[in-house]
């Protein structure tokens, strides 16, 4: 198991926005981030900046990855989320954080 740490910035006036998609996930947008083997995912924010956490129990992160984006309901979904994020005309979401202390 990998343990994902990530960081990112939403745009100030699309906080609220992001929140609320978030509330009401797609049923079908969990399954598929379940069956690329992502556990334990929560996203936290504070002001306008957002943390990230999940577990990643798969043997090929970057194929997992690459087969969620197959997916046309993930990418309708990325066109509702991604926008919000500071540098989405840049394409850039995520920054990883390095987890300093875990106890499990």
């Amino acid at each position: 198991m990998k343990r994902f740490v990530l960081y990112a910035e939403l745009k100030p006036d699309k906080v609220e926005e992001y929140k609320e998609i978030h509330k009401n996930a797609w049923p079908e947008i969990l399954e598929i981030i379940t069956k690329a083997h992502m556990h334990n995912y929560s996203i936290s924010v504070i002001g306008n900046k957002v943390f990230t956490i999940y577990d990643y129990t798969g043997d090929d992160y970057d194929a997992d990855m690459a087969e969620m984006e197959k997916y046309p309901v993930m990418q309708k979904w990325w066109s509702h989320t991604k926008p919000c994020f500071v540098h989405h005309e840049d394409g850039w979401y995520y920054e990883d954080m390095e987890e300093v202390f875990y106890l499990k």
